[in-house]
């Protein structure tokens, strides 16, 4: 027979036992998956080095500098009954070649990818162990490449790969892990002056991505009407990914 957190997971039932990581929930993408989730009545935990911004019952905040491996497996280990984890911290540095920052590609790497790497190492074995789970991994539409962003570009497409990679292990215990890749998101990030002369490119519907269009699809992935999906990329792109 499921537990709670099996029968729970995204819809209105066992909604004590549900509890999801988010990491980025100060701001953003991050923080608007996490009040998604709340009002969905789970539990979450938030992972970030910045100070919380939401104020519930039902969130906690754990300052975690993500690029720091001891104290992110020290914090992954103090949680349990993790039904979901969600990733959605990140930066973005831009820069052509011949301008390229070492310094920011790792940052990047270490942020996107080997947070994402240490996190889930932690987490996703008491999924399977329960047989049932859910990842969700934000990677970007840059992944299929673009011109001055060759390096976050680098690390999202190996997000997918982890992704992809990770699936195929864990799907016969019932955890699902997939990708959500939006294209340029309406964030405190797109409206950064050092981005000035780098302004986001609308998508074909004329406007930026908003961030609680991401928090929705998050929210479907972690419902049991998603079980069936994993290793999947999702484009939440505004027509961006149409050949045009």
């Amino acid at each position: 027979m499921p537990n709670d957190v099996e029968s729970g997971a995204g819809t209105g039932e066992g909604t004590a036992t549900r509890h999801a990581v988010v990491t980025g929930s100060s701001s953003g993408i991050g923080k608007a998956i996490a009040t998604g989730l709340l009002a969905e009545g789970w539990q979450v935990s938030g992972l970030d080095v910045a100070p919380p911004t939401i104020d519930h019952a039902g969130f906690r905040s754990m300052t975690v500098d993500l690029r720091n491996v001891d104290a992110m497996v020290a914090a992954a280990r103090e949680l349990t009954d993790v039904a979901a984890f969600v990733h959605a911290a990140g930066v973005l540095r831009v820069g052509a070649l011949g301008q390229l920052d070492a310094a920011a590609g790792a940052l990047m790497w270490q942020l996107h990818v080997q947070a994402a790497s240490v996190l889930a190492d932690v987490l996703v074995p008491g999924m399977v162990e329960r047989r049932h789970g859910r990842v969700v991994l934000l990677g970007s539409r840059v992944a299929q490449g673009m011109a001055g962003r060759s390096q976050y570009a680098a690390t999202k497409a190996a997000m997918i790969a982890l992704a992809r990679s990770w699936a195929a292990e864990v799907a016969p215990y019932g955890v699902t892990i997939n990708v959500v890749s939006p294209a340029a998101t309406q964030t405190a990030m797109s409206n950064d002056p050092a981005r000035a002369a780098d302004a986001p490119r609308l998508p074909p519907i004329g406007r930026l991505i908003r961030p609680e269009e991401i928090a929705s699809t998050v929210a479907f992935l972690l419902s049991p009407a998603a079980e069936a999906m994993t290793g999947q990329d999702i484009q939440l792109c505004g027509g961006a990914s149409l050949v045009r």
